[in-house]
């Protein structure tokens, strides 16, 4: 974090020139920075939004006005940062460290209205929390991380009220107990009022499939979605009520500007289709909190289709409770190596998959398993391929699918 200081110092403290969101959690965060950035374009804003890991490419993690920052001006942003804190090269920031100082500097150099900051891990020494927010906000706490963050929802619930500023206001989503007494606590030592989902805000699913919000400024009724999912329902509320947050703090936004944002936010590789023939879906749960809103969803947008995975996961996560969730449910599992060094092997773990699953299948590449899967959904009726487990395997598809449809249009 000191290394972060010195070099926002450096650059004459760019994440001064502009509000911001921060916004902590294990999950949820990605969407819900979607829909409070999509709201406050709809409100004639020039955002920044940035938010991490990548999918594809690395220059999805700093947006501006829902753009990816161009690769020829993020090269020149880095040399910027460089010329003016040249202590970068002699004592490196972390990866994550030095790319949240470029955004902030861009966002700077973009003259941006307001920004929205997803934390990368954790709060307390997130680098993100050396930006200036207006508004802090706390989406779902759960297990991840556990080696950094603690082993109970007290110590990472404490870790993620890091992002909290004295006096400055805070929003959480529904939390379990332990997790909420921690928030709380840390709340009330620094002075944050805090609006909490189910006590102060939150959103009511009609009979016709709209959605109702109640919240501390605004009741907004025949809301839609443009996120998929059940679970995108307290996405959405939580949303709601930071943007209500920031319009108390000054910054601009309608209740008809957070309708639009509700309506047209995108954000990929959460319940994405992303090819048919057959329906090929990446959902990015990576942890056993993910996969049981993943369940829900599944639940409700693909009953009674035939279920056939594609699973890639990290060493270091808590694979069994995923595993026991998704893999009984699957009439077919295709297991897939990881692009990335902390990839589990698929034979590490074929013994456990094949107690919960009748098909399982270890493969020794992507393609090889999409092929598989694809393969068994074509054979059985309206099947589905699922790909999920990380979100190293969620950009390795996207990557796949745009290369096979650039294949398909060079040949035609």
């Amino acid at each position: 974090m000191e290394r972060v200081r010195d070099a926002l110092a450096a650059l004459d403290h760019p994440e001064r020139d502009y509000p911001a969101l921060h916004v902590a959690g294990t999950n949820g965060k990605g969407s819900t920075c979607a829909f409070v950035a999509r709201a406050l374009e709809a409100a004639g804003h020039r955002v920044g939004l940035y938010t991490s890991p990548h999918l594809v490419r690395v220059n999805e993690r700093i947006r501006v006005r829902g753009e990816d920052i161009p690769d020829g001006v993020f090269g020149q942003r880095i040399l910027e940062v460089l010329e003016r804190y040249p202590s970068a090269l002699s004592d490196p920031m972390t990866y994550f460290e030095f790319g949240t100082v470029v955004a902030l500097w861009h966002f700077s150099r973009e003259r941006v209205d307001v920004a929205v900051l997803e934390t990368g891990l954790g709060g307390r020494l997130d680098a993100t929390t050396a930006a200036n927010p207006v508004v802090t906000c706390v989406t779902p706490v759960s297990f991840d991380h556990m080696e950094y963050l603690g082993h109970t929802l007290r110590e990472i619930a404490g870790e993620k009220a890091g992002i909290f500023k004295p006096g400055v206001p805070g929003v959480l989503s529904r939390q379990e107990p332990e997790a909420l007494d921690a928030l709380l606590r840390r709340a009330e030592q620094l002075a944050v009022p805090v609006q909490v989902e189910g006590r102060d805000f939150g959103i009511v699913p009609g009979a016709d499939g709209a959605l109702s919000y109640r919240g501390s400024a605004w009741s907004l009724d025949g809301l839609t979605l443009a996120l998929r999912g059940p679970y995108q329902h307290q996405n959405a509320a939580v949303a709601l009520a930071c943007l209500e947050a920031l319009q108390a703090r000054g910054v601009r936004v309608t209740p008809e500007a957070a309708r639009e944002g509700l309506a047209t936010a995108r954000w990929p590789g959460r319940l994405e289709e992303v090819s048919q023939g057959p329906t090929v879906v990446v959902d990015g749960a990576h942890n056993p909190a993910g996969v049981a809103v993943l369940l829900e969803a599944l639940d409700s947008l693909y009953a009674g289709r035939p279920l056939h995975l594609v699973f890639g996961v990290v060493a270091d996560k808590d694979r069994g409770p995923m595993m026991r969730a998704l893999f009984p449910l699957a009439a077919s599992v295709h297991l897939t190596p990881l692009d990335t060094p902390r990839s589990l092997a698929p034979e590490r773990y074929l013994a456990e998959a094949r107690i919960l699953c009748s098909r399982v299948v270890a493969h020794s590449s992507l393609e090889e398993a999409l092929a598989g899967a694809s393969a068994d959904a074509v054979g059985r009726p309206d099947g589905v391929v699922l790909a999920t487990g990380s979100l190293f395997l969620v950009g390795a598809v996207k990557r796949w699918v745009d290369r096979s449809l650039g294949a398909m249009r060079y040949q035609q």
